[in-house]
């Protein structure tokens, strides 16, 4: 009997590594893949894809850094956001910068009467690249029965996060289909992907991207159109609050660059390779030891709730 229990134990031991072995050399290969070769042959010639590129959330961090980097390869620009100081100092900005034409609409996306302005202002524009970038965060983590001004916050998430992407792509996708080709960009988080307490609804209505964008690719695979999903940790912009860059909180420049070139490579990616060993090591261990994956995650976010609570009283 002791054998028998000894042997069935060494059994499991071994099969266990062996799991663990094919899951470590299959993350190696997709991720060598992914960063390191895809890039080197299926680069994307966004500009052949239609004359105009269109972006949201565009006049800080990653939504602007996709406006420059898609200017920079030749596309012309539409910025679309509700300030509109902000909106033409960037148009003036990518103009100066690239030499390429910008076209500015303000909207405010917490607001859902905004579609048939944006519909009118593009009309008859070529737009080959779509990136949906805007997006509402908590402004600090808090529990979901204590998030300040509760209905009227969770209502502009709802309709920048989700209801914006859907919409946006409704809108841009009818030409794309005609022409047979398009990029649709669509930022999430990866908080999506991860146990995301005291963010609950802002991780909730990522995911809802997340799961959009893959239902999207899939019913448009056979259109010639490139969507992709990306999944940002942390960077460097004003809706982290980070102010100083390090490799797992890299620029929204060194972040958007990594990511640009990813198009046509990875359909749902964290975007940055050091983002993906971080969240590929949160979610193994989570599949591992969930309760303790939950449980740090949380400690986490509660330390970050209590040190702005603390700041905010001193004030």
């Amino acid at each position: 009997m002791a054998f028998q229990i000894s042997l069935a134990m060494y059994v499991t031991l071994v099969c266990l590594a062996l799991i663990t072995l094919y899951g470590i050399l299959k993350n190696i290969i997709n991720s060598t893949y992914c960063y390191a070769i895809g890039p080197l042959f299926n680069k994307v010639n966004f500009k052949s894809k239609g004359k105009w590129a269109l972006v949201t959330g565009c006049t800080d961090g990653i939504g602007k850094e996709y406006a420059r980097q898609l200017a920079a390869k030749g596309c012309n620009i539409v910025l679309v956001s509700r300030n509109l100081q902000k909106l033409q100092a960037t148009a003036a900005e990518i103009h100066i910068d690239f030499s390429v034409e910008t076209k500015i609409i303000q909207a405010d996306f917490t607001q859902e009467d905004i579609y048939e302005k944006i519909s009118i202002e593009i009309e008859g524009l070529e737009i080959g690249t779509l990136v949906n970038n805007v997006g509402i965060s908590y402004d600090y983590p808090e529990y979901f029965l204590q998030i300040p001004d509760w209905n009227d916050k969770v209502r502009a998430m709802f309709s920048a996060n989700m209801v914006s992407v859907t919409r946006m792509m409704a809108m841009i996708m009818p030409d794309m289909v005609k022409r047979k080709k398009g990029v649709i960009i669509n930022i999430a988080s990866a908080t999506a992907s991860i146990p995301s307490p005291l963010l609950a609804v802002y991780g909730a209505t990522k995911a809802y991207i997340q799961k959009l964008t893959e239902a999207i690719r899939i019913e448009y695979a056979g259109n010639g159109i490139i969507v992709q999903c990306v999944n940002p940790g942390y960077v460097t912009t004003n809706m982290s609050g980070i102010r100083r860059d390090s490799l797992l909180s890299p620029t929204p420049k060194k972040f958007v660059r990594s990511a640009l070139a990813l198009v046509g490579s990875a359909n749902d990616t964290n975007g940055y390779y050091p983002h993906f060993i971080l969240f590929d090591l949160i979610t193994s261990l989570e599949s591992l030891f969930k309760p303790f994956a939950e449980w740090a995650t949380y400690r986490s976010m509660r330390n970050v709730r209590s040190r702005y609570l603390k700041k905010y009283k001193r004030q």
